[in-house]
């Protein structure tokens, strides 16, 4: 009977091994994806404030204060919304930003300018362009739903104090700034630790470090700071995030263009 149990063992596992063997690096690459947004659904709406920091080649500084809502959005053709306002300084005083993430089709994004009072859609060819002058491109501040991508899986490596895994992907929208993301998501919780973005030249463009990470309701992770570095200009902005809020009782209803002139 031992001999048998022995065999009935060894056979389990060559029958499940077999898949996981025979994955493309194209599959594996996905499953991260797949994994790391099955860790992070369920959230229904959160909202956050930061301070936003420019800074310019010479390290001169500039602040700014924002806040940031979010709505989680469950249909399988569409991503989430979220509206960014910013609160200082007085000259962008009511800015603010809203984003409805699609993905294959053109993602909608509109512009509320206090100094002209009128809320202006952002072109889809216009989203790879900087964010109120910061090194965040307006895609960047896009929900990165899963079907936006092609995937590659490239290694596994240490990333910091995690072991992380490299993840090379491809933009699937029209007119994103990109050809490709290589994205390390440690391999314990699956969080995104840092991407590097490639221009339309395939040149490192800019890297984005997250840091700082926190849990929220037992299960959702959040990074406290961003950091984004532009490595063509030398430029750099960092996202510092006072706190986050969950379960605010948002509804979607909130976020639309015409909500933009008064949104909180």
């Amino acid at each position: 009977m031992k001999s048998i149990n022995i065999l009935t063992a060894i056979l389990i596992l060559v029958l499940f091994a077999v898949p996981l063997m025979a994955q493309t690096p194209e599959e594996q690459g996905k499953a991260v994806a797949v994994e790391a947004k099955k860790r992070d659904t369920g959230w229904n709406d959160n909202k956050s404030v930061s301070k936003m920091v420019l800074r310019n080649k010479q390290g001169q500084e500039s602040v700014r204060v924002l806040r940031q809502n979010n709505f989680e959005i469950n249909d399988p053709g569409l991503g989430d919304k979220s509206v960014v306002v910013f609160e200082e300084p007085r000259d962008i005083q009511g800015t603010a930003l809203l984003s409805h993430t699609k993905i294959l089709d053109p993602d909608d994004q509109w512009l509320y300018l206090p100094a002209l009072k009128r809320v202006k859609r952002i072109s889809s060819k216009n989203k790879s362009g900087p964010f109120v002058g910061s090194e965040f491109a307006y895609e960047d501040l896009l929900a990165q739903e899963v079907e936006k991508y092609d995937y590659k899986f490239l290694r596994e490596e240490k990333c910091g104090e995690l072991e992380c895994f490299v993840v090379e992907s491809y933009p699937l929208y029209k007119n994103s700034g990109y050809t490709k993301l290589n994205v390390w998501w440690d391999k314990d919780e699956y969080r995104v630790q840092k991407i590097d973005f490639y221009d339309r030249k395939d040149s490192l463009l800019k890297t984005l470090n997250y840091s700082g990470y926190q849990q929220y309701n037992n299960k959702f992770w959040r990074a406290d700071k961003l950091s984004m570095i532009n490595h063509q200009t030398g430029k750099s902005t960092d996202i510092i995030i006072d706190d986050w809020k969950f379960g605010t009782g948002q509804n979607e209803n909130e976020f639309t263009p015409a909500r933009l002139k008064r949104a909180k």
